[in-house]
């Protein structure tokens, strides 16, 4: 009986210790192939939306999206 619950945890602390190191690698891959939003996005967003962003506008933006991110 205790036998198999030492051996429940530590499969279960096993699978949590890679889930999370398999996690994390995925996320940078991710990243790195699909960046977060920058300067040229927004610019090229607002410019889609008919207004012509000054860098004022742009800088803005950007500290608003580092805010939720």
């Amino acid at each position: 009986m205790l036998h198999d619950i030492l051996i429940l945890s530590a499969g279960l602390l096993l699978g949590l210790v890679i889930g999370f190191f398999g996690a994390k690698y995925f996320m940078k891959k991710y990243l790195k192939k699909n960046p977060p939003i920058n300067e040229n996005m927004i610019k090229t967003l607002m410019m889609q939306m008919g207004r012509k962003p000054n860098q004022k506008q742009i800088n803005q933006m950007m500290k608003a999206m580092e805010k939720y991110q």
